[in-house]
C-alpha cells in the first residue's frame, strides 16, 4: 500500500465566478483542451476526458453525486446533503513510499453512517467527484495503521459499502474480493490521501 502525499496533486479549486465561465463537458471538450494549450491526443487529454466523462455518467443506485469545480460549489453541495455544522476527515500518513501496513484493531474508530465523500481528480484545475449514499448504505471508520518496518504510521479514513447491488457487476472490488453485488458482504476501501470525507457534527 502506498499514500502519496496531497501535494501529488497540486490542481487548486477556482472561484465560482471563474469556473461558470470555463466549460465542463464533454461536448465541449475540443474548446477546452484549445483553452488549456493541451495536445488534443496527448496522454493528459485522455485524463480530462475520463475526468469529464466520470462526473457526466449518472448516479448509481442509493447515490447522490456531484463534481464541484469551484470552492463554493463543493460546500454547497457539503452543506445540502448534511447542514452547517460538519467535521472532515481525511487520511494521513508519516511516509509515502510503498510498504506493507497492518490494522490496530484496538484504535479503530467508527466516524458515522450519514456523510459526503469528495475525491479529488485529475484535471488542469481543481475538481472534486462528490457523493452520498443512503444512510444505511455506508459507514466510516478511522484506522490506525502501522507499516512493516514497524515505525512508520497511518491514519486512514475507511468507507465501507453495505448494499453494492446497484453497482456495475463488472467492478473491480467484486474481482478481486471474488463476490457478486448485493447487501451481505461489506466492500471497504481505504480513502486517498486527497479525498475528503464529511459528516454532521
Amino acid at each position: 500500500m502506498r499514500f502519496l502525499k496531497p501535494t501529488s496533486n497540486k490542481a487548486a479549486l477556482l472561484s465560482r465566478q471563474v469556473a461558470k465561465s470555463i466549460p465542463f463537458s464533454s461536448s465541449n471538450l475540443p474548446e477546452i483542451l484549445t483553452y488549456f494549450r493541451v495536445k488534443p491526443k496527448s496522454g493528459y487529454a485522455e485524463i480530462m476526458k475520463k475526468t469529464i466523462g466520470g462526473c457526466e455518467k449518472p448516479a448509481i443506485k442509493a447515490e447522490d453525486k456531484y463534481c464541484a469545480t469551484s470552492l463554493e460549489s463543493l460546500i454547497d453541495f457539503m452543506v445540502s446533503k448534511l447542514g452547517k455544522r460538519v467535521q472532515v476527515y481525511s487520511t494521513e500518513a508519516e511516509d509515502e513510499s510503498k510498504q506493507e501496513y497492518r490494522i490496530e484493531t484496538t484504535g479503530v474508530q467508527r466516524i458515522g453512517d450519514r456523510l459526503v465523500v469528495c475525491h479529488k481528480e485529475s484535471y488542469v484545475y481543481g475538481v472534486f467527484y462528490c457523493h452520498k449514499f443512503d444512510d444505511t448504505a455506508t459507514k466510516a471508520y478511522m484506522v490506525p495503521l502501522v507499516a512493516a518496518d514497524g515505525d512508520t504510521k497511518a491514519k486512514a479514513v475507511a468507507v465501507c459499502h453495505i448494499d453494492t447491488t446497484g453497482w456495475n457487476p463488472k467492478h473491480l472490488a467484486f474481482r478481486v474480493l471474488k463476490i457478486k453485488p448485493g447487501n451481505t458482504v461489506p466492500v471497504c476501501h481505504f480513502l486517498h490521501t486527497t479525498s475528503l470525507l464529511w459528516v454532521p457534527m
